[in-house]
């Protein structure tokens, strides 16, 4: 966590900030406590999305979605203003680095944390997709590691901001080109198989510590997506053939979140999250 830089604000709606989280491509994350003493995540999008009337109404829209998720492994969303001058979405902290962070400083996941991760995940996008819901930007950094278990972060700006921005007219995209899915790209109509196009992306990552496309450019990696085979390394046996399966470029022949989920890990996420399912090196940074 940052501390506060001026200029930046000392509290949001009804939550005092704490500190800077990070910031990206749509908004800024700050760490925030509320008068009872809940400590949450405020996220506040960049001021030029406030101008837009269409999204500030899709971002409404998509706040009260993601409200009735209410799956385990997501951070759920407890506050929201639309109308404020600048936009904002208050979710429940989880206390673990993004994924991203974690392979970065330590490495692949040994395979029965990528399993836990996935099965995880996948029953997390299931409740997505129940709700009629797609999350469009499944990627490392939106992924937490908590000792209690994985969560799937940044429900509501993501899905508000597709209406209203594309990657030739303002350069923003929703979704990672590295993990988005060949349909996403193509801009053609898309289901919550995307969604599980970039789970297997993501669980590629986790496994290897390479993302399965590279390139050293946006152009380069969004061509590989849709024309390439994925890079898997040295992944073998069954957790290759589904991590595969997720990155097929056919999305009718992608396994279902719920189907995933029992893949990886038959018994469910939460049995082998409550038996501990984190390397040493993460639990003692999660831990400290």
């Amino acid at each position: 966590m940052q501390p506060l830089e001026a200029g930046e604000p000392l509290s949001i709606g009804a939550y005092r900030l704490l500190g800077r989280l990070g910031a990206g491509g749509m908004g800024r994350v700050y760490l925030g406590r509320s008068a009872g003493g809940r400590t949450v995540a405020v996220k506040v999008v960049h001021p030029h999305f406030a101008l837009d009337e269409q999204f500030r109404a899709r971002f409404r829209r998509e706040v009260e979605a993601a409200r009735r998720i209410g799956a385990q492994w997501t951070a759920p969303v407890l506050d929201a203003d639309p109308d404020a001058p600048v936009p904002w979405i208050a979710t429940g902290y989880v206390a673990g680095p993004p994924l991203s962070a974690a392979v970065t400083e330590h490495g692949p996941l040994p395979e029965h944390a990528v399993r836990v991760l996935g099965a995880g995940l996948g029953e997390a996008l299931a409740a997505v997709h129940e709700r009629g819901l797609i999350h469009r930007d499944v990627k490392p950094s939106n992924v937490l590691l908590a000792l209690d278990g994985p969560r799937l972060i940044d429900f509501g700006i993501a899905r508000a901001i597709d209406a209203t921005a594309s990657l030739t007219s303002t350069g923003v995209s929703v979704g990672s080109p590295g993990y988005m899915a060949p349909e996403q790209i193509r801009g053609t109509d898309i289901s919550g198989a995307v969604d599980i196009f970039s789970l297997g992306a993501v669980l590629a990552y986790a496994a290897t510590g390479s993302a399965p496309f590279l390139g050293d450019s946006s152009a380069v990696l969004l061509y590989k997506v849709v024309h390439e085979e994925p890079e898997l390394g040295e992944l073998e046996g069954g957790l290759r053939e589904i991590i595969a399966a997720c990155l097929a470029k056919d999305p009718e022949r992608r396994p279902s979140p719920d189907e995933l989920a029992r893949r990886l890990l038959p018994g469910g996420a939460a049995a082998a999250v409550a038996a501990g399912w984190l390397p040493g090196p993460l639990v003692r940074e999660v831990s400290r």
